[in-house]
């Protein structure tokens, strides 16, 4: 019998409501917002008192985007390097993470903890290009996956996760004659799929957004430029034709119904997180447990 809600109950339920609806409208409307000024017309944008809804509907702001011929080969490049990357991170990340898992393994905590100090410490980017230049990488398209196999914060969420499951599992398998490999693909892999799947989110938007590593690293490689750097470079040449023009008033954006930064912005930031929005809802019921499970435990 459900008893009936005394007056401190409606109002304890009317607060959570209210929290909820506030906390969804301040999360959704800079998304909402960009997306509107992303379709409205630049000159109107400018005027200001565009909110969640364009004023005056366009598709400029994203003709010159898709105008670019480059734009087309960058998106393959950057949907192969997130792909093949997030497959060879996962891969490595198991590889390393279930052996720190075992307590039988005797180097155990000194790999541990000479890998959790490349969380806190870098050579820097001199000495990290010296180093890809050495190993060949510069301007190839491993520049991009081999330097971002592993993350010791990845190993970190899925030995945690590892060391969450019965002990038993293994010793029985182990009685049954599995080989480590077999335990660590045919047992540990499919339990640890919310840990997988969240560090696949990790890895995956990690590799969708960079764009630095392409400007130092394969500036002279035009064929393995990726999405991010392409819609950079188009950012920073309307900027740069706005700096340099003084005829680009209002008067003259009206006559040749040319685009601004802050259009120009927001249409790269949906073009941009697009594809991770498309992802991510898969992967959803998965992130919370991977993260509460796989979270940081004392050894």
């Amino acid at each position: 019998m459900f008893r009936k809600k005394t007056a401190e109950d409606i109002i304890v339920d009317l607060v959570v409501y209210i929290s909820l609806i506030f906390v969804g409208i301040v999360t959704l409307y800079p998304f909402l917002n960009v997306l509107a000024v992303s379709f409205n017309d630049a000159l109107d944008t400018v005027r200001g008192g565009i909110y969640i809804w364009p004023r005056k509907w366009t598709l400029k702001n994203y003709e010159i985007i898709v105008s670019n011929p480059q734009i087309y080969n960058a998106a393959l490049v950057s949907v192969a390097r997130t792909v093949l990357g997030t497959v060879l991170g996962i891969i490595c990340t198991m590889f390393v993470a279930y052996p720190l898992s075992r307590k039988d393994f005797v180097l155990r905590r000194p790999f541990s903890a000479i890998m959790v100090l490349t969380m806190y410490f870098g050579a820097g980017l001199i000495p990290t290009y010296l180093l890809y230049r050495s190993l060949g990488l510069l301007n190839t398209f491993w520049v991009y996956i081999v330097p971002a196999l592993l993350g010791m914060f990845n190993v970190v969420v899925v030995r945690s996760y590892i060391e969450s499951l019965p002990s038993s599992l293994i010793e029985s398998a182990k009685i049954d004659g599995a080989s480590e490999f077999r335990i660590l693909w045919q047992i540990i892999f499919p339990l640890t799929l919310p840990a997988v799947a969240t560090i696949a989110l990790f890895i995956g938007v990690g590799h969708w957004n960079s764009w630095f590593d392409v400007y130092i690293f394969n500036s002279q490689r035009p064929d393995l430029s990726t999405l991010q750097y392409e819609l950079q470079k188009i950012l920073a040449s309307v900027s740069m034709q706005v700096g340099r023009n003084p005829d680009y008033q209002m008067g003259a954006m009206a006559e040749t119904q040319q685009v601004t930064p802050n259009s120009v912005r927001a249409s790269m930031t949906i073009v941009a997180t697009a594809p991770i929005i498309m992802v991510y809802p898969f992967l959803q019921r998965y992130f919370v447990k991977g993260l509460t499970l796989g979270s940081v435990k004392g050894e």
